[in-house]
């Protein structure tokens, strides 16, 4: 089956520091960019970080010199290091591959998401 599975969020105070991770599985993890995405309450989703298969980063202005994203294609999953938490943060955390090659034809995975929760 393929999918995506995020884990690791949970309640954090302002200023602090978490990790999230998506653990893939039923396709070929190392070929694909892998995408982390925010969804605040009210607000559309919106776009955190990318990596590619190469490990190449890219990041959104609004987390860039706080958020870390990484990949271990050993182990199918890929993290986000969040930190120095603002409240502005709380959202659900997704990853996502795009244009993955599945037997059905290419598709846009996505996880369920993790909450995270910055409180003041």
């Amino acid at each position: 089956q393929v999918q995506l599975v995020e884990s690791g969020g949970g309640l954090v105070q302002v200023g602090g520091s978490l990790r999230v991770s998506c653990a893939a599985s039923g396709f070929d993890f190392g070929s694909y960019t892998v995408g982390w995405y925010r969804q605040r309450l009210g607000r559309s989703r919106e776009a955190i970080a990318l990596i590619s298969s190469r490990g190449n980063p890219r990041y959104a202005d609004y987390v860039r010199g706080r958020f870390v994203i990484s990949r271990d294609n050993d182990r199918n999953a890929a993290y986000l290091q969040l930190n120095n938490l603002e409240s502005e943060d709380t959202g659900a955390y997704i990853c996502s591959c795009r244009q993955v090659r599945t037997p059905l034809g290419r598709q846009d995975v996505w996880g369920q998401g993790t909450q995270v929760t910055v409180s003041s």
